[in-house]
C-alpha cells in the first residue's frame, strides 16, 4: 500500500474549531474554509513527503516513519513530531492535536 497521489479536499468537517485548536486568527479561518487544498504525496519506503496547496499558500514537510521530523503548521510554526504508521493511517501527535490521515483506495481522510 502506497500514500503516493494527489488528493483534493472533499469536505471539511469541524474546520473552524480545528483551525482555531491550531492557533489560526478568525480572519484567515474564514478567509481558508472555502477553499479547497490539494494534497501531494510522495512515498519512497518510509520517507514521505509532503505538499499541501491551499490558495496561494503551500506547505512542504518531509518525514520518515518512526524518526523525529520538523513539522511546519498552518500557521506557519515548525514543531518536531513522529509520524507513525498504523496499517492504512499516518498518526501524529502535533502540539497536542492527533493528525490521523487514512488512506482507503484513492481517498485519504
Amino acid at each position: 500500500m502506497s500514500f503516493t497521489g494527489k488528493y483534493e479536499l472533499q469536505s471539511q468537517e469541524n474546520f473552524e474549531p480545528f483551525m482555531k485548536a491550531l492557533g489560526l486568527p478568525d480572519d484567515q479561518i474564514q478567509k481558508g474554509k472555502d477553499i479547497k487544498s490539494i494534497s501531494e504525496i510522495v512515498q519512497d519506503g518510509n520517507k514521505f513527503k509532503v505538499t499541501v496547496t491551499t490558495g496561494s499558500k503551500v506547505l512542504h514537510n518531509e518525514f520518515t516513519i518512526g524518526e523525529e521530523s520538523e513539522i511546519e503548521m498552518l500557521t506557519g510554526e515548525k514543531v518536531k513530531a513522529v509520524v507513525h504508521l498504523e496499517g492504512n493511517k499516518l498518526v501524529a501527535n502535533l502540539k497536542g492535536l492527533k493528525s490521523v490521515t487514512e488512506l482507503n483506495g484513492d481517498t485519504i481522510t
